[in-house]
Formats: C-alpha cells, structure tokens, sequence
C-alpha cells in the first residue's frame, strides 16, 4: 500500500510533539531590541521616543512583538521542471558512460542526439540526480575508497613544515636561509645565498652562479663555522636548492630543518629585510667583479661590517657583535622593537 499523505491533525500533533527549537541571533537581538524600547517606555517616554533611543523604528518595533522570528524570503511559487523524462533518462544514461564529464560535455553529447538541452539545463538535471543518489558527485569520484591515503615516497623526509605561532628566543635557535638573484653585470647574474638569525641579526653570506643543494650546503657550512652561537635550526622556503643534499647535511649535523608552508613569504621576513640591505647598501653601492672568486672577499668583508660595524635599531642601536656580547654577559637593555 503506497500512503500520499497523512490527515492535517497528525502533522499538527507532530509538530506539537517534537522539542521546541533554540531561538536564533536574529530573534535574540530583536528580543534585546524589544526589551529595551519598552523598558524605555516605562520611564516616561513616548513610543517614538523610545523607538529612536533604541534606533530602531517604531513600526519595526510593533511588528516584532507580534512576530519575533523573520519570515522566509523563499517564493511561495517556485519553478517547476520543464524537462522531459526522456531527457533525464539520456542525462542519465550519458552520465553513467562519462563519470568524470561535467554539464557542459553532456550538454554538447545530448546536442549531437538531437536534444536541445542548455549548460544549466543539464546542471539542475545533474544536481537532482545526485540528490537521489543516482549520479556520484565528480569529487567523490576523484578520491580512493577506504579514506584518505597519503604516498610516501622512500624514506620519511627530514625536513618538516614549519609549526605555526613558532618564534625563536634564543640565538642560532631558527636561523632563516634564503636565496637572492643579483646582476652584477648586464650580462652577468648570480646567485646571493643568505643566512640571517632573527635574533641577534647576525648574517653569512655566499655568492654562487646556479641555486643548487651543493651551494646551499657550502653556506650551511659557512655559517656553522663563523657564527659565534650554536646553530639549532634551519629555515627555508620550498625551494629546490634546500632539499637532497642540502637536507641530508642539516640531519647529518643534527640540525632542525622546517619549510615554510606555499604562499608564506611574510614568515621569512627576517631574512627577507636583510636581502633588501644586500641589495642596496652592498649590491647597489660598489662597483663589483663578475668573477666570483674576486666577488665572495667583498661579500665576507661586508658581512663583517654588516655583523661588526652596522647599528641595529632593533637591538637598540647596538651591532650584532656586541648584542651577543652583552646577552652573554647579561647586560641587556631592552628594546622597544624586539
């Protein structure tokens, strides 16, 4: 037996049955709003004067203490389909032959059949038949049953994605590596490769003609030797010159190694301020060689001005050289910028 419907009385006793629902954010600030204009009014003043203190008008006010709850904005006449079943079944069919296709290469299918059928047209056909359960979303379809898998290729990397809210405090603790691309000449480009800590704003600098793991390495090592703090970790972008044998160094010294996440410039900001000095107040400011043998003497002169000479205004005008001097002697003011 197919029941269609049931008596007016049971819907009604259902609805009665059923638990209340919570009043939502619109009903509760008209029920603030309401509140309000009437304990104005219990002071002695007038409707429209309540109603304006309030800020809403009196009207509305009326209104909502009849009804609190806004009413539906849905049409009471709503389209009906103007398909055929025929068309449906052909959706259908087409659909099941093409699981991956989309509305418009149906839609071009079903005009080479000779039905003339839009884009949207097959959409609303497509949507109605994926509410039943007939057609399996395009999504769905893309993803491997069984959850969700994830492909490792050799072994476990050991670079990890940088965590998110981690700032160093301590110097060495995250020293941030990036690459620069400099024309020394018209026709001449290098490769700038720069270590920068964020903390006591201390750099190394090596100079390369092609971004690759062997030269990033060769920094890695640069620094580890010249810095006058142990280095505990490294920070990078997802460039290709910090991973292989770049990434094998940092877990053959037992270094911390974290990319930052696509698109995050704005966490390699240290290193990218210091770029900006390499840029123009060393790259822009001499005349410079081509030669990168004659080029990386001028580069760690620099680097030794920039460390030793150059007032930082975050460590409140003190070089990086005596900020580390004083930290470890525990004679320390302050900054209003660190």
């Amino acid at each position: 037996m197919k029941v269609f419907g049931l008596h007016a009385a049971i819907y009604r006793a259902a609805s009665l049955a059923s638990p209340p629902k919570p009043p939502s954010d619109t009903q509760l600030a008209r029920q603030d709003a309401l509140a309000r204009w009437l304990r104005a009014r219990s002071h002695g003043l007038t409707a429209a004067q309540a109603a304006q203190a309030v800020g809403v008008g009196r009207a509305t006010l009326y209104r909502w203490q009849t009804r609190l709850e806004p009413r539906s904005k849905r049409p009471r006449r709503t389209r009906s389909p103007q398909w055929s079943s025929e068309l449906v079944g052909a959706v259908e069919r087409l659909r099941a032959e093409h699981p991956m296709w989309g509305k418009r290469k149906i839609a071009v299918l079903l005009t080479r059949e000779g039905r003339a059928a839009s884009v949207s047209t097959v959409g609303r056909i497509l949507r109605r038949l994926m509410d039943r359960g007939v057609v399996t979303p395009v999504p769905i379809l893309r993803r491997k049953p069984g959850g969700r898998r994830f492909r490792r290729l050799g072994p476990e990397r050991h670079a990890r994605r940088l965590p998110k809210g981690v700032k160093p405090t301590r110097p060495g603790e995250l020293v941030q590596i990036d690459t620069l691309f400099v024309n020394v000449a018209p026709d001449r480009a290098i490769k700038h490769f720069t270590a920068y800590d964020p903390v006591a704003k201390w750099t190394a600098a090596r100079v390369a003609s092609r971004a690759t793991a062997a030269c990033a390495t060769a920094l890695l090592d640069k620094l580890i030797a010249e810095a006058p703090f142990p280095v505990q970790g490294i920070q990078v972008d997802g460039g290709s010159e910090f991973m292989a044998e770049f990434e094998q160094a940092c877990a053959a010294k037992q270094l911390r190694l974290f990319v930052l996440p696509p698109k995050r410039p704005q966490l390699n900001g240290a290193v990218e301020r210091a770029q900006s000095s390499w840029r123009y107040e060393f790259y822009a400011c001499h005349e410079l060689p081509s030669r990168l043998d004659q080029l990386q003497p001028l580069v760690d002169r620099f680097a030794r001005h920039f460390n030793h000479v150059r007032p930082h205004q975050a460590l409140g005008d003190l070089t990086p050289a005596e900020y580390l001097r004083r930290r470890s002697q525990g004679d320390l003011v302050a900054s209003h910028m660190c």
